[in-house]
């Protein structure tokens, strides 16, 4: 059982790699930020129309490793309609997953395909990168972020 939810969890990876969704650049957004992986080269831009606090729309573009690509694809079909405080408190959910392995919540949904990341700690950046730049859009930080300060 175990290896099928792994082969799994690795197809929607691909899947989501392959074919991202919400890789586009919006035109109208009014918060943008950047987040690079100096040690994996990935880069990407988060583009976020925000409504007050809420999330309109979301997208991004950008290039890096399958891992970060799937991560911000599944970000951007997650947060959606979400507000500012609850991408906070997803962002750490995800990056309590990412880096233990655990999954404590029914919220987290798709977003379950990174729990295995935690056995490849190097990898662990590439997941959460996306993750740091779409909470310094929200908060409306220009300086881009990166991966480089974290510890995982």
């Amino acid at each position: 059982m175990f290896d099928d939810l792994t082969d799994l969890y690795q197809q929607v990876i691909l899947d989501h790699s392959k074919s991202p969704r919400n890789f586009h650049k919006l035109e109208n957004a009014n918060r943008t930020a950047q987040g690079h992986n100096p040690l994996c080269g990935d880069h990407y831009t988060i583009y976020a129309v925000m409504d007050g606090d809420v999330i309109k729309d979301i997208g991004f573009q950008g290039a890096g490793c399958a891992i970060s690509k799937a991560s911000a694809s599944i970000l951007t079909d997650t947060l959606k309609g979400k507000t500012k405080t609850e991408v906070k408190a997803l962002f750490d959910k995800v990056h309590d997953m990412v880096t233990t392995g655990k999954v404590n919540d029914g919220e987290i949904g798709k977003l379950a395909v990174f729990a295995g990341v935690h056995k490849f700690p190097a990898r662990v950046k590439c997941a959460i990168l996306p993750w740091h730049a779409v909470v310094a859009a929200v908060e409306g930080r220009q300086e881009p972020v990166t991966t480089e300060k974290e510890d995982t």
